[in-house]
């Protein structure tokens, strides 16, 4: 990395006014997970044009584990990246350097693992998820392209994208996640309606993931190489490890950042196993809202992804006026998208539904389910900005401590309480219901540990 790269992504950290610091390093992020949110509609919009409600349901099963293979990155995604951008804080670039690339290797196992589980396990898994048999074949062959063949590359990517955006190179690691996003937007149709014969579309749409996934992870190589040997980014030996203590902090903030992730498509496995007993009709419209109701979430989480590594930083350097300042503005910039987001799905929520499918008892109902979920949307965002702060801080007790108690205490308990009260329309409302009690405790748990720790400047 030249030096005057150098000094301009340490003036984003350290002087450049904070609403223009964040929106330099959000908007990047925002823009990449928008193309993630993009390419992960286009399956749906594409296989939704075949008109085949099971084949919808079957891609919609295997959102949430292939949700739960991005999570495991964020242990050395999440942890790693936020652990770099400490050490830039306090000057230690060496260990920046170490960080990182144990990070790499660490996600180079963690992919191939998983793949290899999905591989073994691929049958009995499916059909935990609530794939029937006339659905299964589907989800099977869907989760063989994008899970087992291009998991590797997906969980690398990701790692990659969150370790550029630590040393401030945002606009690099968004355009990375864009470029992936837009190949797989062109390439869907190619593959599903030209390459694979009818039937098929489904196995086109996951191979145009997969080599997408692979062209994106090929970029990141690519970017980390030419950056040179200045940066932090580095992948040593694998037996070069970080300091002890160095280590632990990203275990402590990464395994966190995985659980939530795991805890969070766990509670999407619920809610279609829950919805599964109501027929494939309710199961295909709630695999559509749950994608479509990202847009919002999507956004929120690439501000906190963006205000991470300014925060982190300026916490290590202990300037907490800084540090307060990024928080505040972030915060607000993430309500104000949030309830845009909320007048949008209740004005619009059945084009919405019919840009994905015309099958009219499907749009009915997801009209219904998104409109519902929709008003959760503020309370979603402030649920995990809460958390990013503890990542950012390396506090990954108090990160635990929210994540378990949002999904094993409120948001997956809710869902069988108000499902055994109410039917199929209490799985729908539960996510106002459990996130209501999140924020609250959040909010809680941030104000106690700020005034312990006297970080209010």
């Amino acid at each position: 990395m030249s030096e005057r790269a150098q000094n301009r992504n340490i003036e984003i950290f350290e002087h450049m006014p904070v609403a223009k610091a964040v929106r330099t390093m959000a908007v990047p992020t925002i823009m990449g997970q928008l193309i993630i949110l993009l390419y992960s509609i286009a399956d749906t919009f594409f296989v939704g044009r075949t008109n085949n409600p099971l084949m919808v349901a079957g891609a919609s099963l295997v959102l949430p584990v292939f949700n739960i293979c991005t999570s495991l990155a964020g242990i050395s995604g999440v942890g790693g990246s936020a652990q770099v951008s400490r050490l830039m804080g306090e000057k230690d670039p060496e260990g920046a350097r170490r960080v990182s690339s144990f990070s790499l290797w660490f996600a180079l196992l963690i992919g191939l693992a998983f793949a290899l589980g999905v591989l073994l396990f691929m049958d009995p898994l499916m059909r935990l998820l609530g794939a029937r048999a006339d659905v299964l074949d589907y989800s099977k062959a869907y989760a063989m392209c994008v899970i087992v063949f291009g998991g590797i590359p997906t969980v690398m990517a990701n790692v990659m994208a969150n370790l550029l955006r630590s040393t401030g190179e945002s606009k690099k690691a968004g355009f990375g996640i864009m470029l992936g996003g837009l190949i797989n937007i062109a390439l869907d149709p190619l593959f599903m309606f030209v390459l694979f014969p009818k039937g098929m579309e489904i196995v086109g749409a996951g191979a145009a993931t997969c080599v997408s996934n692979c062209i994106s992870c090929i970029y990141f190589i690519m970017m980390i190489r030419s950056i040179g040997s200045g940066s932090v980014i580095r992948m040593y030996s694998p037996f070069v490890l970080p300091r002890a203590d160095h280590l632990r902090k990203v275990f402590s903030v990464g395994v966190v950042s995985s659980i939530a992730g795991f805890l969070f498509d766990l509670d999407y496995m619920v809610i279609q196993r829950l919805m599964a007993g109501y027929g494939d009709i309710p199961v295909a419209a709630i695999g559509i809202v749950l994608k479509a109701e990202r847009l919002p979430l999507n956004i929120g989480v690439g501000i906190c992804q963006g205000m991470v590594p300014i925060i982190a930083y300026n916490f290590s350097a202990k300037n907490y006026r800084r540090m307060n300042d990024t928080i505040n503005y972030s915060r607000r910039l993430g309500i104000v998208c949030a309830l845009i987001s909320i007048l949008m799905y209740e004005l619009f929520s059945p084009y919405i539904m019919r840009f994905f499918i015309n099958d009219a008892q499907t749009v009915a109902l997801g009209t219904d389910f998104l409109r519902a979920r929709s008003l959760a949307t503020v309370l979603m965002f402030l649920s995990f900005f809460h958390v990013h702060l503890f990542n950012s801080y390396g506090r990954g007790r108090e990160a635990f401590f929210l994540g378990v108690m949002r999904w094993l205490a409120f948001n997956i308990p809710m869902l069988f309480l108000l499902h055994h009260i109410f039917g199929m329309y209490g799985i729908v409302w539960s996510q106002l219901a459990a996130d209501i009690l999140t924020v609250t405790l959040s909010v809680i748990v941030y104000r106690n540990y700020m005034e312990k720790h006297h970080m209010y400047a």
